[in-house]
């Protein structure tokens, strides 16, 4: 799985440090994501738990070309009323 990233123009990084979360994270929940469904704008997004316990929503695009590549323009931890859906769902599932 080949990902990049959406670099902020006002700080000339990764927009996903604006939110705490790092590209290893990211890569954990593209890889075994507990939801993946339609966004907004021809969006995606990955919902899942990363190898160190956090909860997060990942909104990318896959890129056409090559195969299995993603662009991955935010990803922010999950919280709240969000996480609460999130995990009821997965108890609806079992």
């Amino acid at each position: 799985m080949y990902l990049r990233f959406y670099i902020d123009p006002d700080t000339n990084q990764l927009h996903i440090y604006n939110h705490g979360v790092e590209e290893y994270e990211v890569e954990d929940v593209m890889h075994n994501a507990l939801e993946d469904r339609a966004g907004r704008n021809g969006t995606r997004e990955a919902l899942g738990q990363t190898r160190g316990g956090r909860y997060l929503r990942i909104v990318y695009v896959r890129d056409e070309y090559p195969t299995d590549s993603f662009f991955i323009i935010t990803a922010i931890e999950m919280r709240g009323n969000e996480l609460r859906a999130l995990r009821r769902r997965q108890r609806r599932r079992r």
